[in-house]
């Protein structure tokens, strides 16, 4: 399946089941390679309407963390360790852990 095919399952994806997280953090996925506002957008919807949809965050943080955007990427990082805390989801927990420490020391943060 092409980019573009993979693009439009995916928006219609979006489009029949709105309330389906998966569906959209799919599509910033596959947006993630070339159109970085489409990104952009669909990581802040994914963070704002579905909040407890853990998956987002470690690829969201990295994400903004490309852009430069080291704040947002902080505070993604920090909520995604709260939230896999408090799901009780150690494997998780322990991955954003060591890619904060990473970014923290990359980032000259700590």
């Amino acid at each position: 399946m092409s980019n573009l095919n993979r693009l439009r399952a995916l928006q219609e994806f979006c489009e029949t089941e709105p309330e389906n997280p998966f569906n959209w953090y799919a599509l910033a996925l596959e947006y993630q390679a070339g159109e970085p506002s489409k990104t952009e957008e669909i990581f802040d919807r994914l963070l704002t309407d579905f909040s407890d949809y853990l998956p987002t965050y470690y690829p969201a943080a990295h994400f903004f963390s490309d852009q430069e955007k080291t704040d947002k990427a902080l505070t993604i990082f920090e909520k995604g360790i709260e939230l896999a805390h408090s799901q009780g989801q150690t494997k998780t927990l322990g991955e954003l852990n060591s890619a904060l420490e990473i970014f923290k020391f990359e980032n000259d943060l700590d």
